[in-house]
């Protein structure tokens, strides 16, 4: 068999690790930059009561037109762009490199940055260009544009804010990146309800500016709905590479109830916004880390070295999960990343670290 997979495989397929998410069990789970708050019963139940008039027997609207025009009121996209809906961020990212996969093409982005970008271009069959960020996670600008200049990339993704660095990019490279390439240049604003900067206004300011929105981290994770604005003639063509019926029922009656309820979550980000506050405090009140600043709902630190695995492990001992990126990228060695959670949640991950870090 093995003699098989290795004709019929691609080797840049074989030399790839599937996307690995461990099992949290019963353990406090701050590794997956979730929301960590549940419905309230009364929304819940108002909730149910939408979901007994979904026609399960009929494919669902191909466009998801009314849940595509409560995304584009909820997340103020500009009246003249055009938006497509996707099974999460993670399919629009797929869906933007198919369509410009093509021998020879290149896909950019700073490294560290979203592991998927580059994980989709090389299974998309395309180059990926890595640009180095600089020791404080910032951007680089000269060897950003230098990049784009040489490699003149089909599209350059940057998260903004970053992850798995929570910094936010500055605004003006950003521009500048915009004003210079040629491909596409996409900025994926994942984290946007836990920060106050965006793109989003400038769609169409830019003939080859994308944004890339999701609900995941506002509080709907478990339903895989993303959005991508644009020019309508990039989306016409990026919209061919999307399978039919990709947003189900399910998730257009309750994308569409969550986003009547948008004050709520809301609500929810300023308080995540606060927690990540007093969290950043408290981890920087442990003398041996470095603490980096954040826009997004995770903080990253680094441990004293070599120690970072040890802790990790630590911490899951004592029923808390956080992420691991030790080991991941050279920028990222002795790093671990923590989901800003519940005041008790975030209480216990301290009280839990800081012995580890006595050891």
């Amino acid at each position: 068999m093995q003699e098989k997979i290795n004709k019929l495989i691609r080797p840049e397929i074989r030399a790839l690790s599937a996307y690995h998410v461990p099992e949290a069990g019963n353990m406090i789970k701050l590794d997956a930059m979730e929301n960590p708050w549940s419905w309230p019963d009364e929304l819940r139940d108002a909730w149910l009561e939408i979901l007994k008039s979904a026609e399960i027997n009929r494919y669902p609207d191909p466009a998801a037109r009314t849940l595509q025009s409560d995304m584009r009121r909820a997340m103020e996209v500009p009246e003249a762009a055009g938006v497509i809906l996707g099974n999460g961020s993670d399919e629009l990212i797929q869906m933007i490199i198919q369509a410009v996969a093509s021998p020879g093409r290149v896909v950019l982005a700073p490294v560290p940055g979203f592991v998927m970008y580059r994980q989709i271009a090389v299974v998309a069959g395309v180059e990926f260009e890595a640009v180095p960020l600089q020791d404080d996670f910032s951007l680089n600008q000269e060897a950003l544009l230098a990049a784009v200049k040489a490699r003149n990339p089909a599209v350059t993704f940057l998260a903004y804010p970053n992850n798995p660095t929570g910094n936010l990019f500055d605004a003006d490279i950003l521009h500048a990146l915009l004003s210079c390439a040629d491909g596409l240049v996409v900025i994926d604003e994942a984290y946007a309800p836990f920060t106050d900067a965006s793109f989003m206004s400038r769609v169409g300011d830019y003939d080859n500016l994308l944004v890339l929105r999701t609900l995941s981290k506002m509080g709907l994770a478990g339903l895989r709905l993303g959005l991508l604005a644009g020019p309508p003639a990039w989306l016409e063509q990026i919209d061919k590479t999307r399978l039919p019926y990709n947003i189900s029922v399910i998730n257009q009656l309750t994308g569409s109830f969550a986003l009547q309820h948008t004050d709520y979550f809301m609500r929810q980000a300023q308080e995540i916004r606060s927690q990540r506050a007093q969290l950043f405090s408290g981890l920087q009140a442990l003398s041996s880390l470095t603490v980096y600043p954040s826009e997004a709902n995770f903080i990253l630190f680094r441990t004293p070295a070599g120690k970072a695995t040890d802790i990790f492990e630590g911490l899951k001992a004592a029923g808390i999960l956080i992420k691991n990126l030790d080991g991941s990228v050279a920028a990222l060695q002795d790093c671990l990343r923590v989901t800003v959670g519940t005041p008790d949640e975030n209480a216990t991950f301290l009280a839990a670290l800081a012995p580890l870090l006595a050891t």
